[in-house]
């Protein structure tokens, strides 16, 4: 399409450069690198974004088809590299990338995902200590979720039926890699727990690349890994590998064959322990019969038995003992007290009236008994008895002497 000499639109300007970026091979499929910033997802399931560097910035998209295939979710911030087309949006007339891939930059998109992943479920709590359920020491029922058709089954039965033969094994087969076995995982999880299959639940598979390994990576699982309160152990892989599963899980093992190890005890060392406590508690049974034989020799050598008398002569020798000890306390004390009762009655003689009285003091009450301190206290014509020494006189008072109302005159009772 020419446009040399004519008045074009809008429309149909933009859909010439549509045209021109359609048809460039390079535009057509290219890989981006670059940092996402302005990152929405809208509820339609399509990505918008830009990518940008230090000279510039662009458009992208990425439509609801292709965003399902990630595996681990955009942020702002983060450097990825990507791959589409880039093509005009006649509408406004703005170029963009249209996303068919996206990766990490540096990384790759498994590991980032379960970081994300990870710190997730790490700031619910789903990792929580406290959360853990402790795993039973001596199991009757232990279900086992992994693929019948592995060697970590094998393993994991071989070992069981050596360590503790006495453990009832339930499998329940699930597929451990591909699409479909994060959900079969998941399920079976949720099986055994509300259906109480077992004390203890395995879940895992043997070693494999991460991608292999990924079901065990899947939110699905862990949840479901959290919710049972049938404890769990997750044996994924060999000692290097670690998938959300074992942060997850109330015990994790480094193998499946580990697995088994941790999940039962072994017959053989316990089958020594109960000879050793066998050995232990005969020797000690023998020392303490040997003891008390010896305590029922001496005992038999006992003059007590021997002579039954003597044993009542020496409490009646005690009896005496403690008569005299109790006889000698108690004239002892009686010695004290009348000592004290002495002094005490010494202290109250000389507080007495009576001592006073002796040394020709006198006594005067009045008719009802009450002690005269003063002569205004009684009237001329008042009896009063007045207390001596040896006795008391009755007398009547003929006057008062230096009362206010005689001047200080001298009047003979």
């Amino acid at each position: 399409m020419s446009i040399q000499g004519r008045v074009y639109s809008v429309s149909q300007v933009n859909g010439y450069i549509k045209d021109l970026l359609d048809r460039d091979g390079l535009l057509s499929g290219l890989f981006v690198r670059g940092e996402i910033s302005n990152y929405k997802m809208y509820p339609s399931g399509h990505h918008y974004f830009s990518m940008k560097d230090e000279g510039g910035a662009i458009r992208c998209v990425m439509f609801r088809r292709e965003a399902s295939r990630l595996r681990f979710r955009p942020e702002n911030g983060m450097k990825v590299v990507a791959f589409g087309r880039v093509a005009v949006f006649p509408r406004d007339g703005q170029y963009q990338l249209y996303c068919q891939e996206l990766s990490p930059d540096g990384v790759g998109d498994l590991h980032v995902a379960f970081e994300q992943l990870k710190e997730k479920l790490f700031r619910e709590g789903l990792f929580d200590q406290g959360h853990k359920r402790p795993i039973p020491r001596y199991p009757q029922r232990i279900a086992l979720i992994t693929s019948p058709a592995g060697a970590a089954v094998r393993d994991m039965l071989r070992i069981l039926g050596a360590r503790w033969p006495l453990a009832r094994i339930v499998l329940l087969p699930v597929r451990v890699q591909g699409v479909e076995a994060p959900g079969e995982i998941a399920s079976a999880l949720r099986y055994a727990d509300q259906h109480r299959v077992a004390d203890l639940i395995i879940t895992g598979r043997g070693g494999g690349s991460m991608e292999d390994l990924w079901a065990f990576n899947d939110e699905g699982v862990a949840r479901a890994i959290y919710d049972c309160e049938t404890p769990v152990i997750s044996a994924v892989g060999h000692e290097p590998d670690v998938t959300i599963a074992d942060f997850v899980a109330d015990l994790r093992a480094a193998t499946p064959s580990n697995a088994a190890e941790l999940a039962v005890p072994d017959q053989n060392e316990l089958f020594a322990a109960l000879f050793q406590y066998e050995a232990r508690l005969e020797q000690a049974m023998g020392s303490r019969l040997e003891r008390n034989r010896r305590e029922l020799e001496r005992l038999g050598r006992a003059r007590a038995l021997q002579d039954p008398l003597y044993y009542i002569q020496d409490r009646r020798m005690l009896l005496d003992y403690q008569s005299r000890r109790l006889v000698h306390g108690l004239h002892g004390t009686l010695a004290v007290e009348l000592e004290r009762f002495a002094r005490l009655a010494a202290a109250l003689d000389a507080l007495s009236p009576l001592k006073v009285l002796s040394r020709g003091y006198a006594l005067t009450t009045d008719g009802a008994g009450r002690v005269l301190a003063s002569v205004s206290g009684v009237e001329p014509g008042d009896n009063v008895t007045v207390r001596l020494a040896d006795g008391a006189l009755r007398c009547r008072v003929e006057a008062k002497q230096g009362g206010e109302n005689d001047g200080g005159k001298k009047e003979v009772l």
